[in-house]
């Protein structure tokens, strides 16, 4: 069995071909192409080995996980590598409790947002704020990794092979995120629709119609006495961060964070009133 510089055993020799396995589509640059896909890639790079994810986006792309299967809070597959038996690999992480997910699920469905783009398979960008905002972040900030290889390293190639195939599938279909986290996408879109609708936004430019021949005698004269006339403050509220909602996202990022979720706190720190 070959031996690393360390002492440590690996795996040598070239990986067995699999029939039917798990290829990701994307055979060269970056792997995932929806945002929530991609950012599950960053924290990746950031908590793990450079070398191994390397090696793991080369099997991923071969076809050598031979399956996958996700439950709350646990993720398995086989990774067919240089022997005849197949690696088994176990990845971890917390799942929210259910009162987690009652907060947030309440939380979710109170604002028109998530609600709307929920029950229409779409994951809004702004979801990571409002986990965050609750305590429960959407990705994870480590993960607990175990292969059945003689490789010590974590994660192993067979481990981040399996990483990438889970991040692909998130391009797939987004709510296996929240199925990770512990909540079903079916359990959590009955719920969406089981809350109440959100309230509709105030018009402050709406005035009740009502006919003219109605009104010929009073047509001119104001709804309330001029000398009542004051400044009012505002009914509704812009988010500081609504430009960066509405202006496509700039393809800059900051020590691999994106430039938008840097600007977006700061933002709210300028919309924010001076302290007394």
């Amino acid at each position: 069995m070959p031996i690393d510089q360390n002492g440590r055993f690996f795996e040598g020799g070239k990986a067995i071909a699999v029939e039917g396995g798990i290829a990701v589509r994307a055979k060269r640059g970056k792997i995932g192409e929806q945002w929530w896909s991609r950012r599950f890639v960053e924290v990746l790079e950031q908590i793990c080995d450079g070398g191994r994810l390397a090696r793991g986006r080369a099997y991923a792309r071969k076809g050598q996980v031979m399956d996958f299967a996700l439950s709350a809070g646990r993720v398995t597959g086989r990774v067919q590598g240089s022997r005849p038996q197949p690696y088994e690999v176990t990845i971890s992480l917390d799942a929210f409790d259910e009162t987690q997910w009652t907060e947030l699920t309440e939380a979710l469905g109170s604002q028109a947002l998530y609600r709307a783009a929920l029950l229409a398979g779409e994951m809004p960008h702004e979801i990571v704020d409002l986990f965050a905002a609750h305590e429960a972040p959407l990705f994870p900030d480590r993960l607990d990794l175990h292969c059945s290889c003689p490789d010590w390293s974590v994660p192993c190639k067979h481990g981040s092979a399996v990483l990438y195939v889970l991040a692909e599938a998130f391009d797939d279909d987004p709510f296996l995120i929240l199925a990770w986290r512990g909540r079903p996408r079916d359990v959590l879109l009955d719920a969406l629709r089981g809350t109440a609708e959100p309230a509709a936004p105030i018009d402050p430019l709406a005035v009740e119609e009502s006919p003219l021949e109605d009104r010929l005698a009073d047509f001119y004269t104001p709804a309330i006495s001029l000398s009542r006339l004051r400044e009012r403050p505002a009914r509704v509220t812009a988010p500081p961060e609504l430009l960066l909602r509405a202006l496509d996202a700039p393809p800059v990022r900051v020590r691999h964070i994106p430039l938008v979720d840097l600007l977006r706190p700061a933002y709210r720190d300028l919309a924010a009133p001076p302290d007394a």
